[in-house]
């Protein structure tokens, strides 16, 4: 077993179960922000959380710019953990960004998935109209990359009510604030201009394993539109429409979201 990876990504493993599920966790946050729904799962499922280099607790010695800009620099370390763990049809829940970094390592090496499921993904955040509509004009992005170079601080401050969208629950806005701040400014730049600049559309036809979409409410990151257009150009997939508001609901609705994950699960 490598355990340099396993330190590199801060790989923990846990729970009770013979088939493996791994959470990945989207940008700005880390394996922590998992906590209210592994315990739902541990019995049944062994638990795999890790932290992306430059996130949580891994080892920023390892952040290399030119690998990890672009998204298949994450992927190849998501590879990196499953053959390390030595996994084989696993189940990968993958938040935001991370639903893209699952779909590109599951095209690479199908046989360490057996399903994937996406919670608030999206192939492409930016507009391509008449098309496609992806929920960001270019400008907007440019925007708030500039905001992020400016002003670090300020940019997690003025994003984090935004996206998590939870209004009356200040306090989960405050830890999407705080994480965001934990982070470092030019890793979390380049992480995010990745992210946000990024256009995997033409990748969906090559992805074989069955997933589940999760669709939240007015999220303001990953709009219904963006769900629609990956029901339609993923095969295999199913599209679910949740109560919860906001781009985090494993934070905000965490038994929602754990009851569609478990729904879908249970469909052999």
């Amino acid at each position: 077993m490598n355990t340099d990876i396993l330190t590199r990504n801060n790989v923990k493993v846990f729970g009770q179960g013979k088939q493996t599920i791994v959470f990945a966790h989207g940008f700005g946050c880390d394996q922590d922000m998992w906590r209210y729904m592994v315990p739902f799962f541990q019995k049944d499922y062994r638990i795999v959380l890790f932290d992306y280099v430059g996130s949580g607790s891994s080892q920023i010695n390892y952040y290399n710019s030119d690998k990890y800009n672009r998204l298949e620099g994450y992927a190849e370390d998501v590879l990196d953990i499953m053959d390390t763990l030595q996994m084989e049809d696993a189940i990968f829940v993958g938040h935001s960004v991370s639903g893209m970094i699952g779909m590109l390592a599951s095209i690479r090496e199908s046989k360490y998935f057996e399903r994937i499921i996406m919670l608030g993904a999206s192939p492409r955040y930016v507009n391509d109209l008449p098309d496609y509509y992806g929920g960001f004009h270019r400008d907007e992005i440019n925007e708030l990359l500039q905001m992020m170079q400016m002003n670090f601080i300020g940019w997690a401050s003025y994003l984090a009510p935004i996206v998590m969208q939870n209004d009356n629950r200040k306090e989960l806005s405050n830890e999407l604030e705080k994480s965001f701040c934990s982070r470092d400014p030019h890793i979390a730049r380049q992480f995010a201009e990745v992210t946000f600049l990024s256009d995997y559309r033409e990748e969906l036809e090559h992805s074989s394993i069955p997933t589940l979409i999760l669709q939240c409410s007015d999220d303001s990151i990953s709009p219904p539109e963006v769900g629609d257009y990956l029901h339609a150009h993923l095969r295999n997939s199913t599209l679910r429409q949740m109560q919860a508001t906001g781009h985090y609901p494993h934070l905000s609705h965490p038994e929602e979201t754990t009851k569609y994950i478990k729904d879908y699960l249970a469909i052999s």
